[in-house]
């Protein structure tokens, strides 16, 4: 059965859904504004859907919720986020707006319409009896994903233990809308310098620059990466000094690394706390941590590429690709947690996390239907 058709004819009523949805304001860090949106797909979930809808209190960020469909033993997720990196007040100076065939607002890409396709989706394979009687489907939307998860990691890796696969809806690679089946590892550091401050004129000598250890540092840190390993460590932020006459007694370095494999991601998490200064009195101290796992490419993943990529045929009659990506979601968890997931299932577009993003409003049910054809599948 070609799902496009009756999604299609749903468009009118997901766009309405995914202007509401845009029009509200959820930054990660404001737990009030992000508990209304998770209020606001709870309720759509229940009206739309034979759904178990649960709320998960959290004390820090916003709740969380979990929609179950279907009673089968066979466990899969769905797993996306409510949060955005916009702030309080940004969908009140760029509110939801089509332009032709695209659809501009704060979050619409990342990742408000892929939430709005995952409900249309399971919403038609309920009212065409074609869900799996053998699967219970999760939707997992959680609440602090732009920031790494801090309070839902474990939430989210509960589930991935007891489930057989993961469909993560990040958008997708453009320009063909390749799904994910692989992402880097990534970890964040803070390093810290204190040298010895002095007159840069009078007594230079008594001086230990900070700023000139940190500049060491960063010529190491950098020279640690390995592009055919797929090793990058990037120093992004530096701060250090009061003046230019004065020798810096601190400094300081936000740090970003991102990894191919899981032993080059247990291998910095011990480089990294093992830098050592240059110069004998400067004291250096290491914060954070390799935070993602990296998602590698399996054989369980690789056949649940052939399942989209059969899905897409029938559904879209067109190939679907798949690639790998430095970027990060809540699937490097899921993943590391020996369960088969297959990322970037959501609406194509482009522009995340810019004033510019967009997605395709045909993509719309089209995204939708590849999604519904997959679940068929399982």
């Amino acid at each position: 059965m070609n799902f496009v058709p009756q999604l299609e004819r749903w468009l009118p009523d997901m766009v309405a859904l995914l202007e509401e949805s845009v029009n509200m304001d959820s930054p990660s860090t404001d737990k009030a504004l992000t508990d209304r949106m998770i209020g606001w797909y709870a309720a759509r979930c229940s009206e739309a859907l034979q759904a178990r809808v649960e709320r998960v209190p959290n004390r820090q960020y916003g709740d969380r919720l979990a929609v179950r469909v279907g009673n089968g033993p066979r466990q899969v997720l769905l797993v996306g986020h409510a949060d955005t990196v916009w702030p309080a007040g940004e969908a009140k100076l760029r509110p939801f707006r089509i332009d032709g065939d695209r659809a501009f607002g704060p979050g619409v890409y990342d990742m408000k319409a892929s939430l709005i396709q995952a409900l249309f989706a399971l919403k038609l394979l309920q009212m065409t009896n074609r869900l799996p009687q053998q699967l219970s489907i999760v939707l997992l939307i959680n609440s602090d994903e732009e920031i790494g998860s801090p309070t839902s990691r474990q939430w989210i890796e509960s589930y991935a233990r007891k489930s057989e696969a993961a469909f993560v809806l990040e958008p997708p690679m453009e320009p063909h809308g390749a799904v994910k089946t692989a992402r880097k590892g990534s970890g964040r550091f803070l390093l810290s310098l204190e040298g010895r401050s002095a007159h840069a004129g009078v007594n230079p000598e008594a001086g230990v620059s900070a700023v000139e250890e940190m500049a060491r540092q960063i010529i190491r840190l950098h020279a640690w990466s390995e592009p055919s390993r797929g090793i990058y460590v990037n120093v992004g932020v530096v701060n250090g000094g009061i003046g230019a006459n004065v020798i810096a007694d601190r400094a300081t370095a936000e740090i970003d690394v991102r990894v191919q494999t899981m032993d080059d991601f247990r291998h910095f998490a011990t480089r990294m706390n093992h830098l050592t200064p240059f110069h004998p009195e400067v004291r250096m101290s290491m914060t954070g941590d390799m935070n993602r796992p990296p998602m590698e490419r399996t054989r369980q993943i690789g056949r649940l590429f052939e399942i989209a990529r059969a899905a897409a045929w029938d559904q879209l009659n067109m190939g679907l690709g798949e690639t790998s990506t430095g970027g990060v979601s809540d699937g490097n968890f899921i993943a590391a947690c020996g369960t088969p997931t297959l990322d970037g299932l959501g609406v194509r577009g482009d522009g995340a996390h810019s004033p510019s993003e967009y997605i395709w409003l045909t993509e719309l049910p089209r995204r939708a239907a590849l999604l519904a054809g997959i679940l068929e599948r399982l």
